[in-house]
């Protein structure tokens, strides 16, 4: 509405496959998704004719990434097995460049390019994973706490019991982000040349990390540094450079702070908040951030500062406490302990505010319920079409 060309390729993981969700155009790839190559589908949301990227591959030659052997969200890695201009992060690049160079001089524009990758299976060009082979990995931190738990080797919560395999898997996850990284370089390059990153608001986000073998887990899904703690990076006209912030913030600040940086107004209906106030060191910022995430008996909730973390476990009512400045790899949960008594109550009080009025049940009088079954998608929501 403000006059901007809009476009995204890559990663969209919407439903209906091709909804634009506002933007004016989307060239998608998404990875694999298991529910939309079933033969009940209607044909028009098939991977295979309904993902650009696939249907580019296919117009190669190809059949398809998982010819490789490798399974979406499995862990054992190994080097893409086609050249490397084929790899889907080499074409989000080549597609975003190709916006770059076709779209309306006369508008300002907005792009996203949303790579796949680093997610498993775990597939860079040889030439990323090498080195990472052949190099000394740190083996992944063990809290005190830690279960010893069987331990599994394919798509599992659970870590790679193979020593092997584990660093296989790392060494994939490492290539992968060295691979986005020299990607992201080529799109730099262009915006560069074609004079346009001096007026261009840079932001590099994840929607989440890879517990890749920390405290015997695997995924995402669960509170701790490895899955919950992303990069968010900011460069352009009006930001300062060099500056870290240790304030912490959330997805659903994305856009607001695009928006200010932008010059356009923020809707009072935003949940996050503009964080270019931040980096001029002005306004006030929040203390916490809740997070959570259904997932089993490990269904999580959680409240993180900049500085601790406080986590419950919805199904179990385990408590734990981590001092994020002390201990950054949560190596000792402190829950429980006297010394932290008075600020474990804090940050309980604050995920109590925080999920007072929700229909699952997860507050009563005051007080966490322990058992309370989490709603992927609440009431609301499922009266919405579509769902």
């Amino acid at each position: 509405r403000a006059g901007y060309q809009t476009q995204c390729v890559g990663k969209m993981h919407v439903h209906p496959l091709r909804s634009r969700q506002g933007f004016e155009a989307v060239e998608l790839h998404d990875g694999y998704l298991h529910f939309n190559r079933s033969a009940r589908i209607p044909r028009v949301y098939h991977q295979h004719i309904a993902d650009d990227y696939f249907y580019w591959m296919q117009g190669m030659g190809h059949k398809d990434v998982t010819d490789t052997g490798l399974q979406c969200n499995s862990y054992p890695a190994r080097p893409w097995v086609y050249e490397e201009a084929l790899h889907p992060t080499n074409w989000v690049t080549d597609r975003a460049i190709d916006f770059l160079r076709r779209r309306d001089r006369s508008q300002p524009f907005f792009l996203m390019a949303s790579y796949v990758s680093a997610h498993p299976p775990f597939d860079p060009p040889e030439c990323y994973m090498r080195p990472y082979m052949t190099g000394a990995l740190s083996m992944p931190p063990v809290g005190e706490w830690a279960p010893e738990i069987g331990l599994s080797t394919h798509s599992g919560v659970h870590g790679v019991a193979d020593r092997t395999l584990l660093q296989q898997a790392m060494a994939g996850y490492y290539g992968c982000m060295t691979h986005v990284d020299h990607q992201m370089g080529r799109l730099m390059e262009v915006l560069g040349t074609e004079g346009d990153l001096q007026n261009t608001i840079v932001m590099f986000v994840s929607d989440h990390g890879e517990m890749m073998g920390d405290h015997h887990y695997m995924r995402k899904s669960l509170p701790y540094e490895g899955s919950a703690h992303v990069p968010m990076i900011l460069s352009g006209p009006g930001i300062p450079q060099g500056l870290v912030l240790d304030q912490v913030m959330e997805l659903s600040d994305v856009m607001p702070t695009l928006l200010q940086a932008a010059g356009l107004e923020i809707p009072d209906s935003v949940d996050g908040q503009s964080a270019m106030g931040l980096l001029n060191g002005q306004g006030k910022w929040r203390e916490f951030v809740h997070g959570e995430h259904s997932y089993g008996q490990l269904s999580n909730h959680y409240i993180v500062s900049s500085r601790d973390k406080y986590v419950w476990f919805s199904q179990t009512g385990e408590e734990q406490y981590f001092d994020l400045v002390a201990d950054p790899q949560e190596l000792r949960n402190l829950a429980g302990r006297p010394e932290t008594a008075e600020r474990v109550a804090i940050m309980r009080q604050a995920l109590i505010e925080a999920l007072s009025g929700r229909e699952e049940g997860y507050v009563r009088d005051g007080r966490l319920m322990v058992g309370a079954q989490p709603k992927a998608i609440l009431s609301f929501l499922e009266d919405r079409k579509g769902f």
